[in-house]
């Protein structure tokens, strides 16, 4: 049994909460027409999409979760994977009463998304990777998540996304928005570092989906940093020729955080992929 609270705001968009038992869901609703949900990465909440949203709620209804154990939504104990978190992306759709939607991943969101597409295509018009993957963890990406779950469980998770979070954006951005990533660093140190650890641990364990991009039957996008050393360029580029349709733009001088470093160019290939679905 879900209990569903909110609030509305002036501008009429709304912060919802499910709770079930101990564990608690929130989400922001903000906007009106098609449903659109946008899925934020590791280490990150709902709140990363500020300026995307602010952009296309006067023509989408935006559905933003924070992802359990991140923002204001509770950890869920266990082992858990991108599966369980693509459940948990239903249950909300199931309490609004949305019965299909386009989902847009960033990082670690687009794995969950992709999740979603295999177990529930039938709730998806369509769906997005921003700076995302099909591809499983190779080895050598194994052993970093696996020093990663070291470092944050001896240190935390303060000083592990004071170090990791820089590394997001390309060096350009950095010299000349020093201000900008700090906020971001100052916004996310107090993330619970059970919830990084199981987050890292449901990555390095995902299975490789490139069969849902090869089969898909729509257009997809695909947001590609021309510097992202979190997915490398080559990746993408491979991975963009594999669905039958895919609408691809390659942010210049961009790593991992194109809705921060190249707001305006991603935000307008956003709606542009929206507008043609």
């Amino acid at each position: 049994m879900f209990i569903v609270s909110f609030r509305i705001f002036k501008n009429r968009s709304m912060e919802k909460r499910i709770k079930s038992g101990e564990e608690e869901l929130f989400y922001k609703i903000t906007g009106s027409g098609r449903a659109v949900v946008l899925l934020h990465g590791f280490g990150e909440d709902g709140t990363i999409f500020e300026n995307l949203a602010n952009a296309l709620q006067g023509e989408y209804k935006l559905i933003i979760p924070d992802l359990p154990g991140s923002g204001n939504s509770s950890f869920l104990p266990g082992s858990l994977s991108m599966e369980n978190y693509a459940n948990s992306v239903i249950t909300i759709l199931d309490v609004e009463k949305i019965e299909t939607c386009i989902v847009i991943g960033h990082s670690m969101g687009g794995y969950i998304t992709l999740a979603i597409a295999e177990k529930f295509k039938e709730r998806l018009t369509t769906f997005g990777l921003f700076h995302s993957s099909a591809y499983a963890d190779d080895e050598e990406k194994k052993k970093t998540r696996k020093k990663s779950i070291t470092f944050i469980e001896e240190q935390g998770s303060e000083k592990f996304l004071q170090e990791s979070i820089p590394k997001l954006f390309s060096e350009k951005f950095k010299k000349e928005n020093y201000e900008k990533v700090q906020q971001i660093i100052d916004r996310y140190v107090n993330f619970q570092p059970e919830s990084l650890v199981q987050y890292t641990r449901a990555m390095m364990n995902r299975p490789d989906r490139t069969k849902i991009l090869q089969e898909w039957n729509k257009p997809i996008l695909m947001i590609i940093g021309e510097e992202d050393t979190a997915i490398p360029l080559k990746h993408s580029l491979e991975q963009s020729h594999l669905p039958k349709l895919c609408y691809i733009h390659i942010a210049a001088e961009t790593g991992h955080m194109g809705m921060i470093e190249d707001s305006v160019s991603c935000t307008k290939i956003i709606q542009s992929f929206l507008d043609n679905q």
